[in-house]
């Protein structure tokens, strides 16, 4: 069963696509038509590859691993936040930092830069500096907090990407594609798909469009972090079964050796009493 359906995109606005003139070649698989010289996108495309960027992101999810959700867009940038932190993953939805994945050991320690400072002001530390230190610090606290705080916890680099609006956030893309991490993108027609692993044709400029892939995402997500969840606890319930068999069995492995050392001597009685009786 599909995660989304033709109407639900189409109320949403994902067909709208951009001007006839601003489109990219490449996306011409993904354009059912043009009206008034605005590209509309297949929409039964779109739900066939959301279905399929669904079932890869459950499953990178249920492995444990952590997608990175990235979009800066103004309008669209408090959906993407709310939905990855419903799912527990980080995202960007600021700046996005040069070299954040090419060069992550120095965005880490930016990070624990943060940490310090939080560190230090909660142990009374920072309690002798003069109001203007303060400040300083303060701000500097606020500053690292805007930019990496919504990936304070991603300790090692992400397992996969989603981008919302691949032409925006291209040097996202290409550091992934550098260090061969997978990408999910929503693609707009004027978007280049060339460097996206797992494509979305769909309108990346709506607020209601994005919601509406990101709601069949999240929820994939979900569902492999719930899966990840009962396989552990039935591993656990498992070790314990066998922890448990094991002690009950110890009585009986104690019982068996001392029968089988009972019968050992017996067997060795009769040929010690038999032996002076040869001689």
């Amino acid at each position: 069963m599909s995660r989304t359906n033709f109407d639900q995109l189409l109320q949403a606005g994902c067909h709208f696509g951009h001007l006839k003139r601003k489109w990219n070649p490449a996306m011409a698989p993904y354009i059912y038509t043009e009206r008034n010289g605005i590209h509309i996108i297949d929409l039964h495309k779109t739900v066939a590859k959301i279905d399929e960027a669904a079932d890869a992101l459950k499953q990178i999810a249920k492995s444990g691993k952590k997608i990175l959700f990235v979009g800066t867009k103004k309008q669209t940038k408090d959906v993407i936040a709310e939905k990855a932190t419903s799912v527990n993953m980080p995202y960007v939805i600021e700046r996005w930092p040069g070299g954040m994945l090419t060069n992550f050991p120095t965005i880490r320690k930016a990070v624990k830069k943060m940490a310090n400072i939080d560190k230090l002001m909660a142990d009374g530390t920072f309690s002798n500096l003069s109001k203007r230190e303060l400040l300083q610090v303060t701000r500097q606290r606020a500053k690292l907090e805007k930019n990496l705080g919504s990936i304070a916890d991603l300790t090692r680099l992400p397992s996969a990407l989603f981008v919302v609006d691949v032409l925006k956030e291209q040097i996202a893309v290409r550091e992934a594609n550098r260090l061969g991490i997978p990408v999910f993108g929503i693609v707009d027609t004027n978007s280049e798909p060339k460097n996206i692993d797992f494509i979305i044709p769909a309108n990346d400029d709506a607020k209601d469009s994005v919601e509406v892939i990101l709601n069949a995402c999240c929820t994939a997500i979900a569902e492999g972090i719930e899966e990840r969840k009962v396989e552990k606890a039935d591993e656990k319930a498992a070790e314990a079964q066998d922890e448990a068999e094991a002690e009950e069995a110890k009585p009986k492995r104690a019982a068996r050796k001392a029968r089988k050392e009972e019968d050992a001597a017996e067997a060795a009685a009769p040929a010690e009493e038999e032996a002076p009786a040869a001689e």
